[in-house]
């Protein structure tokens, strides 16, 4: 594999100079997870942080009941496990590949001296930070104050534009984990998903979903509408 090519192309790494770019690649050790592996378990202690080439993993805690809540789902190019590593703490969360995936993993050492040297690398971890922290603010939201149909119409949402289709979507997800990241049971997910399908606001079929009504979920997603 071309780990310096791969790199390049990270968002994270946008950027830099080619010799920072092969200083990164002679330092990432190739690491292949197959499906249902666990890459790290909370509380492990971070030396380090990956960056996924390809394949799935969820990023994920589990309650004391056993209840595991799914906080990220991550695809190529992105980083995860990246937080503990610049305040030299433990992983917060478990990391589990949801298909057979490849990552690279960067020492936690080595990269801090390579943001001493190249402060635009800082930047982008930054940018990536911000970004994530959003993301938490808005699963908190809607976990704590939204309902599941609205939990779901700003995810179709935010699908939508991450896939960079605002009329179509494809999930990324079985039904049952992303019910899991909803906050609800796959029962109730399909219940819904029926509705919005029945009220013209969608249209299934399998894993691809249509927005029919792009206006009317923006609604459901914001409380201001709700299904019928």
């Amino acid at each position: 594999m071309d780990i310096a090519g791969f790199i390049e192309n990270v968002p994270l790494f946008k950027g830099l100079p080619s010799a920072q770019i092969k200083q990164l690649a002679s330092l990432a050790i190739y690491k292949p997870h197959k499906k249902g592996e666990v890459i790290f378990a909370e509380g492990q202690e971070a030396t380090g942080f990956y960056v996924l080439i390809v394949g799935r993993v969820k990023i994920a805690k589990l309650a004391p009941d056993g209840k595991e809540q799914i906080l990220h789902i991550l695809g190529s190019q992105e980083p995860f496990g990246e937080v503990p590593v610049f305040a030299g703490e433990r992983f917060p969360a478990n990391a589990e590949a949801m298909e057979d995936s490849k990552a690279l993993f960067l020492p936690r050492e080595e990269f801090i001296q390579l943001i001493k040297e190249e402060p635009s690398v800082a930047m982008n971890m930054l940018a990536l930070l911000s970004r994530r922290l959003r993301q938490f603010s808005s699963l908190i939201e809607n976990l704590s104050l939204k309902g599941v149909p609205a939990r779901l119409a700003s995810y179709l949402l935010y699908m939508s534009e991450r896939q960079r289709d605002m009329g179509l979507l494809e999930l990324d997800v079985p039904k049952a984990l992303l019910a899991n990241f909803l906050g609800t049971i796959p029962e109730t997910l399909s219940r819904i998903l029926a509705k919005m399908t029945q009220e013209g606001l969608i249209e299934v079929d399998g894993r691809r979903i249509r927005l029919l009504n792009r206006r009317a979920l923006e609604e459901l997603a914001s409380g201001t509408r709700s299904l019928l």
